[in-house]
């Protein structure tokens, strides 16, 4: 978990209260998506502790049309932020449209919003354009005196954006995930921890660790854990972190020779 700013959490205290409220107020009155854009502003300046005027801008061109909302740091393009009307759903051609935006610029990271919805995404580009959506918050639901939203908010604010926070959060779900548990219960090691308890309790019964992995696989263990690109990797990210820590080990064991001078 990263070391929240007192000044961040101070300001979130301070401000994010109020703006539950806007949002609410505007999705109910389903205001138009040019005064979405203005309330989207005053949350990343207020809460967020972005500069409205010299970090936030609305001037950033793509291709022949200006996103919404682009988040510059010292003068360098680090966020994207597409903003909906309040009022409306975010959508998946919502959704492909920002990922575009960003994916044609080279930013990673990008926003999509309703004001009262915010949607973080990772973009990334190597054969096609895919993507991935690390972190989702409804204002209106976040509590400042609850430090794991707290921890929600730091990743849109700007000391968030400037300590990398947003890559560090996606690291650590990248690890800690569904395909990475699956892979866990799946490994030889656990099959047989499972298989030896299995026979302590009913001695009786006869089980072999193929026939245990793949009654786990068939009928335990969720097909998308097991299936696709994410659960591929995952394996291979057990198996390296295996991998290395039987070379630690085995560099542990070592004896270390010492020289006796006669």
């Amino acid at each position: 978990m990263n070391k929240l700013p007192k000044k961040f959490v101070e300001r979130v205290a301070l401000n994010l209260k109020k703006y539950q409220g806007i949002t609410l107020a505007q999705q109910k009155s389903d205001v138009a998506e040019a005064d979405t854009v203005t309330l989207v502003k005053d949350i990343l300046a207020d809460v967020f502790g972005y500069d409205k005027y010299d970090e936030l801008t609305s001037e950033h061109q793509i291709k022949a049309t200006y996103c919404d909302l682009a988040i510059k740091i010292a003068g360098k393009l680090r966020l994207l932020v597409e903003v909906k009307s309040a009022g409306s759903s975010l959508a998946e051609n919502h959704l492909r449209q920002v990922i575009d935006y960003g994916a044609h610029q080279g930013i990673h990271w990008v926003i999509l919003t309703n004001a009262v919805e915010w949607r973080l995404v990772r973009i990334y580009v190597a054969n096609q354009i895919s993507h991935e959506e690390v972190c989702r918050i409804v204002l209106a639901d976040m509590n400042p005196k609850n430090e794991d939203h707290l921890q929600c908010l730091f990743l849109y604010a700007k000391e968030g954006l400037t300590t990398d926070a947003m890559d560090a959060f996606h690291q650590q779900a990248q690890l800690f995930n569904k395909f990475t548990v699956s892979a866990v219960i799946r490994s030889e090691a656990v099959t047989s921890v499972v298989r030896r308890e299995i026979r302590k309790l009913f001695p009786d019964l006869k089980v072999g660790n193929e026939n245990l992995s793949q009654l786990v696989e068939n009928e335990v263990i969720k097909r998308d854990t097991i299936e696709g690109d994410k659960a591929k990797e995952a394996v291979a990210r057990m198996r390296k972190a295996a991998s290395k820590l039987e070379r630690a080990k085995a560099k542990a064991s070592k004896p270390i020779a010492i020289n006796v001078e006669t």
